[in-house]
């Protein structure tokens, strides 16, 4: 089903999510199908559970072919809950993103370049990954939502956040997750 993903400024976005407790559950994997719903809907990359007003630590991310991506490299598919990231340096870079709750925004946004990120599938098992670039941005863009922070709230020059169209007047729109 289809979910209305909740706007900036609503309080439900700026709550830390609570940890999931119990995997495998049909309340678990009835979520996670909402999520792609909601995410393929709206040709997203990512979709953090809070953004749909559940305020559980899960994610989903995936990239392959997306119109709104023509530049980006392959993501997986990927159900991430209860994630811990760690970078891999201290090396940053920034970038262009947007966000299903920031609609028609976009923002230069720094993020580790290089990171490592751990946690479980909708099953219980526990994985991880070292990832960069796109990758690593969309992760760390899905896992800020579980402790309620929003892109506009990393971006360090405020002269790189306004809305498309005047961004980017008559050109195609960069990246977003």
């Amino acid at each position: 089903m289809i979910r209305e993903v909740l706007r900036m400024g609503d309080e439900r976005l700026l709550r830390r999510a609570v940890e999931v407790g119990r995997f495998g559950t049909p309340e678990l994997f009835a979520l996670l199908q909402d999520m792609r719903d909601t995410m393929a809907h709206l040709n997203g990359a990512g979709l953090a559970a809070p953004q749909i007003g559940v305020g559980l630590r899960v994610v989903i991310f995936g990239v392959t072919a997306n119109p709104r991506y023509p530049d980006a490299g392959e993501v997986p598919d990927t159900v991430l809950i209860n994630p811990t990231l760690e970078p891999l340096s201290d090396e940053t870079e920034e970038a262009w993103e947007g966000c299903l709750s920031v609609p028609g925004m976009r923002g230069w946004v720094p993020r580790w370049s290089r990171l490592r990120y751990a946690g479980f599938d909708e099953q219980g098992r526990r994985f991880e990954r070292s990832v960069a670039g796109f990758h690593a941005r969309v992760v760390q863009h899905e896992c800020d939502h579980l402790d309620g922070i929003l892109y506009p709230m990393r971006i360090r020059d405020l002269t790189k956040f306004g809305f498309n169209e005047a961004l980017f007047p008559g050109q195609d729109l960069p990246q977003e997750e």
